[in-house]
């Protein structure tokens, strides 16, 4: 069974993408996705990364959501691992991945934990299926990994989610996780260490920020319909306590950005 990390970077990132490699570890690659933003003139790969496991492609413009869009289209191992250009980590964390996906034949999605979360994420001591999250619980892009005849041609990240999107600047990891479910898929959290990040998330470097907010209001549009009104009443709440913005300035940005995803449809 293959690993590849689907490393996404952004012009001069990738001259981080080199702290991330480990050395040639036999079934391991690594496909770097390096989006070139219209302002950006483009350079030659760094020598670091003419490796023979590790292959370059090239994307313009800019989206997080487009970028890892472009690696799973690209990607060429039986398991896919998402990464990002300032993550780290050990041989043993592939390892683990690769034994989960082993012992679990009909897994086809799979969430894990980062160790020394700047943001002091938390985490359930359990394992559990993604088609209903544990309390608490959110999901962090750089912890998926999944099979890929199960996922490429079939589940994309939504490209109005996410870094550099339009108008909603997070939430494409947990809208993702939803598509799989809603398609079938067999998708479960593992309490298991994969990956290293020591910088904060989204989640907490730019809570205040309008873009991620409405990105909350979206997303809680699509995957609870029903409830969609309590939820954001609730969310507006803990984003005050979070951000300190005020609850109505909170509830104005989450409904927003329903109506921003609404018009979108």
């Amino acid at each position: 069974m293959t690993l590849q990390l689907l490393v996404c970077t952004i012009d001069l990132g990738i001259h981080n993408v080199k702290h991330l490699l480990l050395a040639p570890i036999e079934g391991v690659s690594y496909l770097v996705s390096w989006q070139h933003s219209h302002d950006f003139i483009a350079h030659s790969v760094p020598p670091e990364l003419l490796r023979d496991d590790v292959k370059v492609i090239t994307m313009k413009g800019r989206g997080l959501s487009r970028n890892r869009n472009n690696a799973i289209r690209h990607a060429s191992a039986d398991i896919c691992l998402i990464a990002d250009d300032d993550c780290s980590y050990q041989p043993q964390y592939f390892a683990h991945i690769i034994d989960v996906f082993s012992k679990h034949p009909s897994l086809h999605l799979a969430s894990f934990m980062m160790k020394h979360s700047a943001d002091g994420k938390q985490y359930p001591s359990h394992s559990f299926s993604l088609s209903h999250y544990a309390k608490g619980y959110y999901a962090t892009s750089f912890e998926i990994a999944f099979r890929r005849d199960a996922v490429q041609g079939h589940i994309w990240f939504n490209e109005l989610f996410g870094l550099g999107a339009p108008v909603l600047q997070s939430g494409e990891e947990n809208l993702f996780i939803k598509d799989a479910t809603d398609a079938m898929l067999d998708c479960r959290f593992f309490p298991i260490v994969v990956v290293e990040h020591n910088h904060p998330t989204t989640s907490s470097s730019r809570i205040s920020q309008p873009g991620v907010i409405m990105a909350e209001g979206a997303y809680i549009s699509i995957a609870y319909p029903c409830t969609c009104i309590p939820r954001l009443l609730l969310k507006a709440h803990r984003l005050h306590r979070a951000n300190r913005l005020g609850f109505f300035k909170n509830l104005s940005l989450l409904t927003q950005g329903i109506s921003y995803i609404r018009s979108q449809r």
